[in-house]
């Protein structure tokens, strides 16, 4: 089961069973898993992503960095995948 909510402009909510995922425009910026907790990286865009950061958490000091947010988010997919091929998915698409 999924669950997205529209969390403002340019900003989304995507719950895909334990897998919670914030989106600001089409970048995942913080994802959530019972293994992992929250996960939220810095700001390297504009104002307005800025802002949907601080909207999922104003704590500045629990971001990591772009490219370390980006390993954790492909072993992330990655577990995804494996888990869909267990269940006989072709593809998550």
């Amino acid at each position: 089961m999924h669950h997205s909510q529209y969390a403002g402009p340019s900003s989304l909510y995507l719950a895909i069973g334990s897998l919670e995922v914030w989106f600001s425009y089409q970048t995942p910026v913080a994802f959530r898993t019972a293994h992992t907790g929250l996960v939220i990286r810095e700001n390297d865009w504009a104002q307005t992503t800025g802002k949907h950061l601080n909207a999922i958490d104003p704590d500045h000091k629990r971001r990591i960095s772009g490219e370390e947010f980006e390993e954790r988010w492909q072993s992330i997919l990655g577990r995804l995948a494996r888990a869909a091929a267990d269940i006989g998915m072709e593809s998550l698409s």
